[in-house]
């Protein structure tokens, strides 16, 4: 059994692939436990792992919005912030592990981790393409490279570097890229055992923006919910908690939630309207579901994400500030059947062939630091004083 640490950030869709690795790891008889924003405990302490917040990092909340400049300084200070590598440190003091992994945007933690000669994976949430690009040039790699940071090598550096998605839509896929490199598919979630075809479903649109507070998102969100408002399709909508769905206009056959598992909802979905993210639009995928992708924040994946899925016929792109009209044209062609259906029907086949999770902890688990796996029942980690 290994003791195994995930260190993560309050990010929204950067947390579930590695709670999905760390549930295959805890299976299999490995200790696991979570260093993160306090903000993150609601998500991480139900799963049933140890957290431990941060005390020294940045002050930093995915549901406050952070607009204009200081709020892109802001966003990219976190990833950084030398504070979760001294937390990772004094951590690791009171309980040691032998394996780190960590999300591949804290250079901060990367660094510190390198410094001490600890063994490490590297987790990357999205495409590795986007986040390489994003290191090699733009205000990323600039602020990195002020704080004495040099991700493309401290990721190299590392043991492993595990890109839970799939291979076929990450434009990085089609080069050779370094050894420890490596495309593990994306993590699953719960699905259904038998998938009815989305051509067979009655009309269903989910609308499901960002849980992080980005600027123009609840106007955006209102633009989507005017087009649907006469549509002949069933609307759900899931706000996450930077959007009160009371504070929305709705139509007569929409429900408006702050939370709802979208588990629950896309079985039976035949439209997801998002914002790009890697999470969302690959869990949409997976079930078979076309999408309608408006990117919220020109510095994040969203952009290079819907592109791919639009160059693959399964969706369309529209500018987020795009108006009601134009929004329900997009509805109009995508609710109903086309090409653009079995280009993701396709696309889901591909996704559900291979389950990053069991991948990852496939390639983990054949880390010379690691101790063998034991067939006993994994035990609760328990969490650390809040003090």
């Amino acid at each position: 059994m290994a003791r195994i640490l995930f260190v993560t950030w309050d990010g929204g869709g950067n947390l579930p692939p590695a709670l999905g690795i760390a549930r295959e790891l805890q299976k299999r008889g490995h200790r696991i436990r979570f260093l993160g924003h306090p903000l993150q405990r609601c998500q991480i302490a139900p799963a049933g792992f140890g957290f431990e917040p941060y005390r020294h990092a940045r002050p930093w909340q995915s549901t406050t919005e952070h607009p204009g400049a200081k709020g892109v300084y802001a966003s990219l200070s976190v990833f950084t912030d030398l504070g979760p590598g001294r937390d990772l440190i004094d951590s690791l003091n009171r309980e040691p592990a032998d394996l780190i992994v960590i999300d591949c945007l804290l250079l901060g933690v990367l660094q510190a981790a390198q410094k001490a000669h600890l063994p490490r994976v590297v987790l990357v949430h999205t495409f590795y393409e986007f986040v390489e690009r994003a290191m090699r040039s733009g205000p990323a790699q600039v602020l990195a490279r002020l704080h004495g940071h040099h991700p493309l090598a401290l990721w190299k550096a590392s043991d492993l570097v595990l890109v839970a998605t799939d291979k076929h839509l990450d434009p990085a896929a089609t080069r050779r890229l370094h050894p420890s490199i490596h495309h593990v598919g994306a993590v699953h979630h719960p699905m259904p055992a038998t998938l009815t075809p989305v051509s067979y479903r009655a009309p269903q649109v989910l609308v499901s923006l960002s849980i992080t507070n980005l600027p123009g998102q609840h106007r955006a969100l209102q633009s989507i919910l005017d087009a649907l408002r006469d549509i002949s399709a069933h609307t759900v909508v899931t706000t996450g908690p930077s959007i009160v769905p009371a504070a929305l206009t709705t139509g007569p056959n929409t429900d408006a939630h702050g939370y709802l598992p979208h588990d629950t909802v896309l079985p039976k979905t035949t439209l997801v309207i998002g914002h790009g993210g890697h999470d969302t639009t690959l869990r949409a995928l997976a079930h078979d579901v076309p999408m309608i992708v408006m990117p919220m924040h020109p510095l994040a994946d969203h952009r290079m994400i819907g592109r791919a899925l639009e160059t693959h016929g399964a969706a369309q792109c529209l500018h987020p500030t795009t108006g009601p009209d134009r929004i329900r044209a997009a509805v109009d062609i995508l609710l109903n059947d086309g090409p653009h259906r079995a280009a993701a029907a396709h696309l889901g086949k591909q996704i559900r062939a291979h389950n990053g999770a069991t991948r990852a902890a496939d390639l983990i688990d054949t880390l010379p630091s690691l101790p063998p796996p034991t067939d006993t029942a994994p035990t609760k980690t328990t969490e650390p004083s809040r003090r």
